[in-house]
């Protein structure tokens, strides 16, 4: 059977290290290396930023819901909102792309959660939120 957390959070920006360690504390059952954990750390960052600032807009009256799921030696993690939704997902997950040139975003969120993670797949339907869910694969100790 896999092992499962939910929870989720106000879409306030100092709620992004929250997740971070959530995960992290969940993760760490898998005993990763420092690596990985960082690896895990930095997409979910990346995953939960980007719900806040694109999907709400940074209005943190509303939620990113985080759900981590354990399946032997591999973690899915899925960052979700209920906000904005993503119009064209290939042009967002182009590198350098961002909606907010104004707030001087990188544009390189997906590709950082795709250069950390073994598998990212972003869903999104135009105003009702985005989904990324993202997996790694734990090289468990012999």
């Amino acid at each position: 059977m896999n092992n499962i957390m939910e929870v989720k959070f106000s879409a306030k920006s100092e709620n992004e290290s929250l997740a971070r360690v959530i995960v992290a504390s969940f993760a760490a059952k898998l005993d990763p290396t420092l690596d990985e954990l960082a690896d895990i750390k930095t997409a979910v960052s990346e995953a939960v930023t980007n719900s806040i600032i694109h999907g709400y807009d940074e209005d943190d009256s509303k939620f990113v819901y985080l759900r981590c799921e354990i399946n032997k030696s591999t973690i899915k993690v899925v960052v979700e909102d209920r906000g904005h939704g993503i119009e064209d997902i290939s042009m967002a997950m182009q590198p350098l792309y961002t909606s907010k040139p104004e707030l001087e975003r990188s544009g390189m969120g997906f590709t950082v959660m795709e250069s950390f993670m073994d598998d990212v797949t972003v869903s999104s339907i135009k105003d009702e939120g985005t989904k990324v869910v993202m997996t790694k694969k734990i090289n468990l100790p012999e």
